[in-house]
């Protein structure tokens, strides 16, 4: 099943109830309130209208990491990064960017098939920490039993109704043998699996694109699954080491006119 995550109350796997992996859906279930001071980096992505429909990472000044099925085929006009709003609601705090570029990695097909990133380029500067992201140096933060949390605004049920605060839970990484026999698709190159054999905790729908973090990095995406916090159906999430040589030509060039924060 193709599964869309974006973000959540409590962080479930981001998958529709259907027969493929909905990929830009997903949101935290059975989680916890997260504030946007402790996590400045964490944005939510929403339509020309001000639907949020998935979230997002600031890792450099003008540049946010997400999910490539988040942005597949949406122009910049069609989308808007929202910055330091912890309340969705509330209009008057943070910031609502217009993209001016979207990057989506040239081999992307479908998020359970891997290369699930795509970088949005803003033409102004956001007055918020970026988070690093994880480097192929880092293999030790994806060992099994690393304990993660995940970050977003998307439904706290399978179905449920989506957050409106920004939402966290802690989801410790499975091992790839356990993902591989879950998901026969499942690519560990390209991806890792995180959350409980029992369900209960996960990402799911509306938390697709959001941060998985540990150590202070962004070591994945929320990406694919099957359902949200079911049994045996852990989260499936894009292993940022494995793009880092992709992202850093991306994320390191500084788009023409930036104006400062």
């Amino acid at each position: 099943m193709r599964r869309l995550l974006v973000s959540a109350v409590a962080i479930v796997t981001c998958c529709l109830p259907c027969t493929t992996v909905a990929a830009a859906d997903v949101q935290v279930v059975g989680g916890e309130r997260a504030s946007i001071e402790a996590n400045p980096w964490a944005v939510h992505l929403t339509d020309a209208r001000g639907a949020q429909f998935c979230g997002g990472t600031i890792v450099a000044p003008t540049k946010v990491l997400t999910a490539a099925h988040c942005a597949l085929s949406r122009s910049p006009s069609e989308l808007r990064v929202v910055a330091g709003r912890e309340d969705k609601q509330d209009r008057e705090a943070g910031v609502s960017v217009t993209p001016a570029d979207i990057w989506i990695h040239k081999q992307y097909v479908a998020a359970d098939e891997g290369e699930d990133v795509a970088v949005l380029t803003l033409k102004k500067a956001l007055p918020y920490t970026p988070l690093p992201f994880a480097e192929l140096t880092d293999r030790a933060l994806y060992q099994p039993g690393t304990q993660l949390r995940a970050l977003g605004w998307g439904r706290t049920s399978e179905n449920g109704k989506t957050s409106r605060y920004l939402m966290q839970a802690t989801l410790p990484v499975l091992p790839d043998d356990f993902c591989a026999e879950t998901y026969p698709q499942f690519v560990k190159t390209d991806m890792f699996c995180a959350g409980y054999e029992g369900g209960k905790i996960d990402t799911c729908q509306g938390d697709s694109g959001g941060p998985i973090v540990v150590e202070g990095k962004l070591v994945g995406v929320t990406s694919w699954g099957e359902g949200c916090a079911r049994k045996g159906k852990p989260g499936v999430y894009v292993r940022i080491a494995r793009y880092a040589k992709d992202l850093h030509p991306v994320v390191d060039a500084l788009p023409t006119g930036v104006v400062d924060p």
